[in-house]
């Protein structure tokens, strides 16, 4: 019998009603899409590809305007399909995900989510950090799978308050960490590419020594080519068995084999994480561990922060339409 051939579904036809307004190309899966779409759907004409880009029913020539997700990768080869491109707005903080060289060259504007969602992320990695010292989330699984037990017997978790905790990153989401454990009585130490004379924080030269001194790291900084696998497993080594990790970065900042490997031998006391190197896809052994808290990329994202963030995409666009400064600029070069 002949084999039946995938038909690939018909090209997006306009509506009549949006087909003058702006035309702006939407890749990968913004948490923010519906809500954007509810609110701007008047202002422009939100172009989602079914399946591939040539599932549009403009030509990929016409556009000139993107919003991509963190988890779509914007390449050089995806920018080449689309000539008349001058603006990409990513709906994250990071910009690991899209080639700057090759805007750079092609002078495409970029726009980011900027500080917005700065409280938003350090919130999560000290409720992370808590979660993973004091066994809360293991705690909760516990109590669920005990069926009325006699007696509860659970590990003991460790003490949060006045510890010594390193900031990979003291950008707006480290300082926002930081503000927040000085709360806790915690000592604030912390590495930066570059040491800032505003703050009162010791500053370490390497994550290695930083490691060495402190019970926790908390990773808040920019996947690049110097911070890939900035925690490797030497750092993770100084960290010690008493030591925690959370990661509320990019998931390429750790070295993910050897926190598996570290995690397994008992080499540190756990880990927090928001982030992973092959997302959606987590290492398995991870899932079985009880001084490890997983969470699906989600730091950034609340009820309130998703209306702002809407509010940035569109307000990036209106001003790049009219001539203006983009709000939310990233440097390309």
């Amino acid at each position: 019998m002949e084999e039946e051939k995938e038909v690939e579904p018909p090209p997006q036809q306009p509506n009549h009603h949006t087909q003058h307004l702006p035309q702006v190309l939407v890749l990968g899966s913004p948490t923010c899409l519906q809500t954007l779409k509810q609110l701007y759907s008047h202002k422009f004409r939100f172009l989602i590809p079914n399946t591939s880009l040539h599932s549009l029913s403009a030509p990929l020539s016409s556009i000139s305007v993107v919003i991509c997700s963190a988890s779509f990768p914007l390449t050089a080869s995806v920018i080449g399909l689309l000539p008349a491109l001058r603006l990409v707005v990513t709906t994250s903080a990071g910009t690991d995900h899209i080639d700057l060289s090759e805007c750079r060259c092609r002078g495409i504007q970029v726009a980011g989510a900027g500080k917005f969602f700065s409280d938003e992320v350090a919130d999560m990695a000290v409720g992370l950090l808590i979660d993973v010292m004091r066994k809360v989330s293991a705690a909760d699984r516990f109590v669920r799978t005990s069926f009325g037990g006699a007696t509860w017997s659970f590990p003991l978790g460790y003490k949060v308050s006045g510890k010594r905790i390193g900031i990979v990153g003291l950008g707006s989401i480290g300082m926002e960490v930081a503000k927040r454990l000085e709360c806790f009585g915690c000592t604030i130490l912390y590495h930066s590419k570059h040491k800032k004379s505003t703050v009162p924080y010791p500053f370490y030269n390497n994550v290695v020594d930083l490691a060495a001194t402190s019970s926790a790291l908390v990773l808040c900084c920019a996947l690049n080519d110097e911070t890939r696998h900035i925690v490797n497993r030497e750092v993770m080594l100084a960290l010690g068995k008493e030591g925690f990790i959370v990661n509320v970065g990019r998931g390429g900042l750790i070295d993910e084999k050897q926190l598996v490997k570290c995690l397994m031998d008992g080499e540190i006391g756990g880990a927090a994480l928001d982030v992973f190197e092959d997302e959606p896809n987590v290492p398995k052994e991870l899932l079985r561990m009880d001084n490890v808290v997983l969470t699906p990329h989600c730091a950034a994202f609340t009820t309130e922060c998703i209306i702002r963030l809407c509010e940035v995409v569109a307000g990036n666009i209106e001003a790049f339409l009219l001539d203006m400064p983009l709000i939310t600029q990233v440097k390309v070069g």
